[in-house]
This record gives C-alpha cells, sequence and structure tokens, in this order.
C-alpha cells in the first residue's frame, strides 16, 4: 500500500463514521441510521450477540436494512448499565437493553421516528427532556479519551474504521516524514510515561534500545493484565486493536527492529479473536510485512498467549515465557533495552502506553504535555470497579482527584454507603483513605501517600469493608501468584499472610503490627523483582491509614466492619424483636430460641455466623458486632 492510497480509504470510510463521531447526519450520509451494539467482554456476557442478531432480524423484516448500519464496538465504558445500545443521528442511549426490547426500539424509533424513553439511560436525558451528547452525560463529562478515543465509536474487526479514524497515519508520517530520532523526541518532549505501573519515560526506553548496534531487535507488548478487578488494556484491545499494532510499528521504526510480539492472557479470548483479525487485516494491506508503504522497512506482529501467571507481568518473566520458558524474573542489569527477547536488545511497554504513541504523532507532543501535572503528562484509564455506582472504564487527565473519580464520574458508592478508601495498582498497590480524596492523582502523588499507579485498577470501598482483611485478600493473590524465585518474596510473603491469618482470626498479639512493618520493609528491600518489592503495600497502606483497626482487631479481638467471622457475634435486641419466629425457622444451626411474639435469643456457641438470621428479619431487631 503506498501512503496516498491510506489516505483515499480514509476519505472514502469517513461518510459511514461522521454521523457516531459528530453525532448528528449529513446529506451524504451512506446511512440514515447507525446502531452501536457493545460487544466487549462485559456487554457479550449479558448477550449482546443475541440483542445484535434481533435487530437484524427485525430490520430485515421490516425492510429497511438499507437505510440501517450495525456497528459492533468495543466497551463504552459504561460498564454498569450493558448490554449498551447507541442509535444515532439521534445518539440515544439505550442501557440495559434486553431481547424482548428489541422490537420496541425498531418500530418505534427506527420506524416511528420516537426515542423509546423509558428504555434510555436516565442521565443522558437533560431536565429539559432532550438527548445529551456524549461528553456532556454526568459519566463522560469530565473524562478525556486518548486512549479509548476509538472504543465504542469503530468496529474493532473492521480495519476500514479505524483508516476511517486517522488509522495508520501516524506510521505513515513517521515513515515518509520523520527520523528514527525526530520520533524519539517527539515521545520524549510529550512526557508520556509507561501505563503499566513503574512510569518510565517512553521516549528515554526507546532511546536506549535504539543505541545498541544490533541486527536483530524486538518491540513487545505486555497485554497480560492480572491485577484484581483490572480489565484496561482488555478493554482496548477488544475495542481498539489497530492502536496497538500501529504504535508498535512505530517503536520498531524508531529503535530498528523487524519484529513485534504481543504476550496476551489466553483468558481474554475476544481480544485475542480481535488482535488476530487486525494482524491479518493489517498485512492483508501491507501495513505490516515487508517494505511497509514502499519504504525499506519491514516489520511484522506475532501473538504469543499467556497462561495466567501473574509474575509474567513483569518485563524479564514475560519474555522468558516469550521464550518457552519458566516465567521467572531475572536480576538486572543488563536491561532489556541491551539484553532483552533472545537476548536482544527490546523494548516492552504495555497496552494502554501504546494507545497513546499514534496521537501523540499526529497531534504533537505539546498537545499530551498540555494535559496532566508536571511529572505526570497526559490522560491515564482506571478499571473503576467495587463499591462504586458507575462500575466501568474511566480515562481522566492525570491530576484528576479521587474524589472526581469516585463521585462525579462514579456516582459514589451504592445506598447511601460512607466512602472508605480505594485500592490502586492491585495486588502491588495501596489503599487511599478518605483523608486523601482531593489530592491530585498522579504517579508521584499516589507514592508519597503509600500506593502506586500500577497498570489502573482502581477498587472502591465502603463502610462495610474491613482493611485488615482487604490487606489478606491481596497478600493471598500475592502468595498465590509468587514464581518463588526468591526468599523474600516466596517466604516471607507468607509468613506475612500468616499473621494477617491470626489477626483476622482473633489470634493476633501485641507486637504483630511492629513485626508486620518490618518484616513488609526488609521485602521491600531485598525482593529480586517489582512484583515482590510492592507485594507488602496494601498492608503497609492500612497500616498506615487504618491502624485502628488492626488495633481493634488484636486488642478487642473485634471486626469493626463486622465482616472477619471468628470476631463476630450475633444479636437480638428485645426491644425490636416481635417473636415472628423468622430468625428461628430459618437458622441452619438451630442458635435461635423463642417463642411466639416474645423476643428471641442467639446461643453464640452454636452460632454458625452465617447471617441468614438478619437477612430474614423484617424488623432490623439482630446486629452484629
Amino acid at each position: 500500500m503506498k501512503i496516498e492510497e491510506l489516505y483515499a480509504i480514509c476519505e472514502s470510510q469517513q461518510p459511514n463514521v461522521r454521523m457516531r463521531v459528530e453525532e448528528k447526519s449529513n446529506p451524504g450520509d451512506a446511512y440514515r441510521i447507525q446502531i452501536m451494539l457493545c460487544t466487549g467482554t462485559g456487554c457479550s456476557s449479558s448477550r449482546s450477540w443475541n440483542i445484535l442478531e434481533k435487530f437484524k432480524e427485525l430490520v430485515k423484516a421490516r425492510g429497511i436494512e438499507n437505510e440501517v448500519l450495525f456497528v459492533p464496538t468495543g466497551c463504552f465504558g459504561l460498564c454498569e448499565n450493558g448490554p449498551i445500545v447507541i442509535v444515532y443521528p439521534e445518539g440515544a442511549f439505550y442501557s440495559h437493553v434486553k431481547e424482548e426490547d428489541v422490537e420496541r426500539i425498531v418500530d418505534e424509533h427506527l420506524i416511528g421516528g420516537n426515542i423509546v424513553t423509558d428504555l434510555l439511560y436516565k442521565e443522558s436525558v437533560s431536565e429539559s427532556g432532550t438527548i445529551l451528547p456524549l461528553d456532556e452525560v454526568p459519566f463522560y463529562e469530565k473524562q478525556k479519551r486518548v486512549a479509548l478515543r476509538n472504543c465504542g465509536k469503530i468496529d474493532p474487526e473492521n480495519i476500514n474504521d479505524y483508516i476511517a479514524m486517522d488509522g495508520y497515519k501516524a506510521l505513515a508520517k513517521c515513515l515518509s516524514e520523520l527520523s528514527r530520532d525526530d520520533v524519539i523526541d517527539i515521545m520524549l518532549k510529550s512526557g508520556l510515561r509507561g501505563r503499566g505501573g513503574a512510569g518510565f519515560p517512553t521516549g528515554l526506553k526507546w532511546k536506549f534500545a535504539k543505541g545498541p548496534v544490533n541486527p536483530v531487535k524486538y518491540v513487545c507488548c505486555n497485554a497480560d493484565e492480572g491485577d484484581p478487578g483490572a480489565f484496561m488494556d482488555r478493554s482496548v484491545l477488544e475495542g481498539d486493536p489497530h492502536s496497538v499494532l500501529e504504535a508498535m510499528a512505530i517503536a520498531g521504526y524508531c529503535i530498528g527492529a523487524q519484529q513485534g510480539y504481543i504476550y496476551v492472557r489466553a483468558e481474554y479470548p475476544v481480544a485475542v479473536k480481535r488482535l488476530g483479525i487486525a494482524i491479518n487485516q493489517a498485512r492483508e494491506l501491507g501495513l505490516l510485512g515487508k517494505n511497509i508503504f514502499g519504504t525499506d522497512f519491514s516489520f511484522d506482529i506475532d501473538l504469543r498467549l499467556g497462561s495466567g501467571a501473574f509474575v509474567c507481568g513483569e518485563e524479564t518473566a514475560l519474555m522468558a515465557s516469550i521464550e518457552g520458558k519458566r516465567g521467572e524474573p531475572r536480576p538486572r542489569p543488563p536491561f532489556p533495552a541491551n539484553e532483552g527477547l533472545f537476548r536482544k536488545p527490546t523494548i516492552l511497554n504495555n497496552v494502554e502506553t501504546y494507545a497513546n504513541v499514534a496521537q501523540i504523532i499526529l497531534n504533537g507532543p505539546e498537545w499530551f504535555a498540555s494535559m496532566g501535572t508536571e511529572k505526570s503528562k497526559g490522560t491515564k484509564v482506571f478499571a473503576l470497579g467495587g463499591k462504586i455506582c458507575n462500575t466501568g472504564l474511566v480515562e481522566v487527565p492525570m491530576g484528576t482527584t479521587l474524589r472526581e473519580v469516585v463521585y462525579d464520574i462514579g456516582g459514589g458508592c451504592p445506598n447511601g454507603k460512607k466512602f472508605k478508601a480505594a485500592q490502586t495498582g492491585g495486588p502491588s498497590g495501596g489503599c487511599i483513605s478518605a483523608q486523601n480524596l482531593d489530592v491530585p492523582i498522579d504517579y508521584d502523588n499516589l507514592v508519597a501517600i503509600g500506593s502506586m499507579m500500577g497498570s489502573g485498577g482502581m477498587i472502591v470501598m465502603d463502610e462495610d469493608n474491613c482493611m485488615v482483611n482487604i490487606a489478606k485478600f491481596f497478600l493471598e493473590f500475592t502468595v498465590d501468584e509468587s514464581c518463588g524465585k526468591c526468599p523474600p518474596c516466596r517466604v516471607g510473603t507468607r509468613r506475612m499472610l500468616e499473621m494477617l491469618t491470626d489477626i483476622t482470626e482473633g489470634r493476633g498479639k501485641p507486637g504483630d503490627i511492629e513485626k508486620l512493618e518490618t518484616l513488609a520493609k526488609n521485602i521491600k528491600a531485598t525482593a529480586l523483582c517489582g512484583l515482590g518489592q510492592t507485594a507488602p503495600n496494601p498492608v503497609l497502606s492500612t497500616i498506615r491509614y487504618f491502624r485502628d483497626e488492626y488495633e481493634a482487631h488484636i486488642n478487642e479481638k473485634r471486626c469493626p466492619a463486622g465482616v472477619c467471622k471468628a470476631l463476630l457475634s450475633f444479636h437480638i435486641d428485645p426491644d425490636k424483636c416481635k417473636g415472628c419466629t423468622m430468625c428461628a425457622r430459618n437458622c441452619p444451626a438451630g442458635a435461635i430460641t423463642g417463642t411466639v411474639k416474645n423476643p428471641h435469643v442467639i446461643d453464640n456457641d452454636k452460632c454458625v455466623k452465617c447471617g441468614t438470621c438478619m437477612d430474614n428479619c423484617k424488623f432490623g431487631a439482630i446486629y452484629k458486632k
């Protein structure tokens, strides 16, 4: 393919995407209606493909198939409201769509011209009853979508949709107008830092890998997203796979590599499928392979599937796994830029990092650097989950506060519960307490308050969460996932877990907190790789901000949140109990006694602490402490 042919495809395909990008119709549009339907993992699990087939069936039966374009997309971000269907040109945002809703949308909206208002996402409608543009919907209003710019806008299995959104123009610009040093200079000026967790400057990493003179170099993509509750990279791969392929080719041009590898976990079948389709389409158009755009630059990409080992998110362990070896980290130096995959100079970035590259090339480094904070430029994608109303995918400028993410975008905690903490960085991160809600989120600020950016998982916790138990949960994960190569991680984290287990089961002793802190600091100082060095973070951060909960568990044998079963006891308030006997009849252990219309009593020696009595009490008479 020649560069002129790329621009011709872009121009010819733009009428098909104009309606959904500009959110209005034009006389020259090829279709009267476009139906965007999320087919990412979340919505697919709620049968969105069945909904799409139902739409196609009814549209054909009504004889309007030539007027309607169906676009199966990636994630729109607002996962809490899936399956999501957006109908353009009106921009009608239908949420929680079911198969039985499709006929109404077709007959009333597509044919009758009347939007089905009771099926709309309520916050997509203004007070006056008009449909809000997507960027004015509260969930999206404070977001700035750069890495996610195409997710929910294009068909990820159609390369022409990507090209219509200026896809592969950045690669064309690099090969035709920019030297390798020019591209690296752009990346350095942009301030883009690695979005996989460490935050190392991307341009500097590329500069280091360009330096060694070697005919064989490699470009790798870390798509082994293993943090509990994280789905940022998966969503980019499912919704915009070509953005990663284009960026890897640009990186290959920069450092002089001809081969790239995407290491993606096998548990991401939709992402794997769409990556395979994207690679084949790019090869067919000559955007991957020999002599790209008629130049002397050749570059190709292959997939390698990971088997779910968390440690393979560490760069040297990932490369060992690609080589067919056991996924274990190795000491550095030598660093991968000098001796990486197959002992050749290699760069490794994660999915989100690559997803920013083409936009930086096209819009300029100043554009990207204008967003964010002094040392953390651009935007960051977070997978917002846990005790939050709007579970989903969020992309905000660096420096946005946690309060804005949790309350303005996330909608706060459900059922009016009080926010307690947010865990960022997964098992390698820490908990941000309510006192830090107004701290701007960037790399340095999160480290200063005892957490870290990590890849972008953000788990929200409310007043009902026990922070000691949360620390124990993340440490259990780390212990299970440790590769076992170094004793600090293999043995040290297990000793910490044993102590946390004792504390949550009522066997904690005075001095345990201090022992945990000492052991945690030793592990951080001596573990072989970044995963082991950050494993104690959840414990240290919860001790730092919630020490009183640890002390209550140890000194009072009490769990303030009422979560740790060994420290719980259930009781009946005699003033509220009506003697309805529902609790006694449903207790599996026969621990409740009493007569009809008289207060009942719980025998805590027999109680198995299942909470069934509390679930069945209609008068709120049962409480735990």
